[in-house]
């Protein structure tokens, strides 16, 4: 996993505080599960509870004035007066950690005003780790001929499905939507189309890593992804390479209206 570059003596900028939090989350979270003491199901409650509890101490003394939601964390209100935010997810992809399996990520990114502007997001189950971040964007791979759409392993929405179809797209099942995002930049994959429900935790740091990678993000009707808000509730999802957004984004408009 490529080093989060912290500096002791010198305050910390807000890409390197997400990198710095995520890449250390996930080393916590590969020790839990590497410890052997938890089953699948308990392991995933262990490691969210541990990687929340260290991505929240060191958000409020990294940074006491600003905001924060986590979804391992009950919201007392306070986040919606500030203008900065950090939004994390100690653990997506709960059930692909407790499996033992790479497609899982942590989440850590900052909203300005609503506006997702900072993001790491670790993929420690990787060879080796990963982590992708906004402040460091790297050249995407070109797409393939025959392009590649990545959907959830185990309920993909249909409208991805039937866009999938349309595009004669290959479908790439992936736990989480972290991992789906970055597969994205990985060049693993070039659409990630979601419409099943999610909450702003789930795609905050992975839509600002995909935007500053110069991707597309956007609700899947076209309308800009807003954070912050009082209902977390963010339930669809479109990140793909911008030559792809307008056709996409209209093969949805028709499989909705099927």
């Amino acid at each position: 996993m490529t080093e989060a570059v912290v500096q002791p003596d010198q305050p910390m900028t807000d890409g390197d505080l997400a990198a710095h939090l995520a890449q250390i989350a996930g080393r916590i979270l590969i020790d839990v599960r590497d410890s052997g003491l938890f089953s699948a199901k308990a392991l995933g409650k262990a490691g969210d509870q541990t990687a929340n509890q260290f991505l929240v101490h060191g958000l409020r003394e990294a940074r006491p004035d600003d905001g924060l939601l986590s979804e391992e964390m009950k919201c007392d209100g306070t986040r919606l007066d500030k203008s900065r935010v950090w939004i994390v997810d100690p653990v997506d992809g709960t059930r692909e950690y407790g499996e033992s399996r790479a497609d899982w990520a942590v989440h850590v990114g900052m909203a300005v005003d609503g506006v997702p502007v900072v993001g790491a997001v670790a993929l420690p189950g990787l060879d080796g780790g990963t982590i992708l971040r906004s402040d460091q964007p790297r050249e995407v791979p070109p797409a393939p001929e025959k392009l590649r759409m990545v959907v959830s392993r185990t309920r993909p929405a249909a409208e991805a499905i039937a866009v999938a179809g349309e595009l004669d797209a290959e479908l790439v099942p992936m736990g989480s939507a972290g991992a789906k995002a970055m597969a994205v930049i990985l060049g693993q994959a070039d659409i990630y189309l979601h419409s099943g429900g999610q909450y702003e935790w789930d795609s905050m740091a992975p839509v600002a890593v995909a935007l500053a990678h110069g991707l597309h993000a956007s609700r899947i009707d076209g309308s800009p992804l807003v954070y912050n808000q009082q209902d977390v509730y963010l339930p669809d999802l479109l990140i793909c390479r911008r030559e792809h957004a307008g056709r996409v984004l209209a093969l949805v408009a028709e499989a909705q209206k099927a």
